[in-house]
């Protein structure tokens, strides 16, 4: 006579690998009521989805930012799967948030794969995951970043996630940081202030204005100066504590903060987006 897995055992499966009833039902059977043995089943199964999607797009997913407790270290994650549907699915979304809040205590994206996850490691998590659910999952984008006081904001649909660090934690930082990384989630700044864009960039958008100044027909002897001018309103317009606040546009980004705290200034941000 063949086994046949009573209701609850299959329950149990079901609840530690989020695999559906009929593969926990199928693995049980084939284990002969072996638990640690169907657990296994639905790993390999996993590994075997894994390996026949390794070259599928992931695109889709989940970001995630969280910061610890005393707010002085924080980090972005990105779950990435290939669907839009399987992206909102909510275990899917929790299971982000659960692998983001691990991220915290994980100096590199490797740290984090081979972190424990309840008995498993992330990495393996992620493979198991894969066969449940029938669609690549991997961690895709990984940033890390410390200062005196961090803010989060993950905006509304989990596809933009910023940290912005502040140089002191004071009154009203809690909600300054937040309300900056919102900006820089929503305005997407290509650094934080001038001295941190690259040079390779500079010197791009200088070669395009000076062609396009050229092209109008502008005096070899004035481009220079109309040059420095344009660079001024490229910074203004593309650097995180130069932009015009999204709360209130007749302030900077640095004088909303000035506002909250004379001393405090913006120190650094991380931000990613799914887009």
């Amino acid at each position: 006579m063949s086994y046949s897995p009573a209701a609850a055992d299959v329950a149990k499966l079901r609840n530690q690998t989020g695999a559906g009833m009929m593969d926990c039902k199928k693995a049980l059977v084939e284990a002969e009521g072996d638990f640690e043995k169907a657990v296994d089943i639905l790993r390999k199964k996993g590994q075997k989805v894994a390996a026949n999607r390794a070259d599928r797009d992931s695109s889709e997913g989940a970001v995630i930012a969280r910061v610890n407790e005393d707010n002085t270290l924080g980090t972005i994650i990105s779950l990435n799967c290939e669907t839009d549907f399987v992206a909102k699915n909510e275990a899917f979304i929790e299971l982000a948030y659960e692998i983001a809040e691990m991220a915290v205590f994980a100096a590199t994206k490797e740290e984090l794969l081979a972190t424990d996850f309840h008995g498993m490691t992330v990495a393996e998590k992620l493979i198991e995951q894969t066969g449940v659910i029938g669609e690549k999952i991997e961690i895709g984008a990984f940033e890390r970043i410390s200062g005196p006081f961090l803010g989060a904001y993950i905006h509304a649909g989990n596809k933009i996630a910023a940290i912005t660090s502040l140089s002191a934690k004071v009154d009203g930082a809690d909600e300054a940081a937040k309300a900056v990384s919102m900006q820089a989630a929503a305005m997407n700044p290509i650094a934080l202030d001038e001295t941190k864009v690259s040079q390779e960039t500079i010197d791009k958008e200088l070669e395009i204005e000076r062609h396009k100044l050229t092209e109008e027909g502008k005096p070899a002897n004035i481009i220079d100066n109309i040059l420095k001018g344009k660079m001024q309103r490229f910074y203004k317009d593309n650097t995180l504590v130069h932009q015009d606040f999204i709360k209130d546009s007749s302030i900077s980004v640095a004088d909303y903060v000035k506002s909250v705290n004379g001393d405090l200034k913006v120190t650094g941000f991380v931000r990613v987006s799914l887009a």
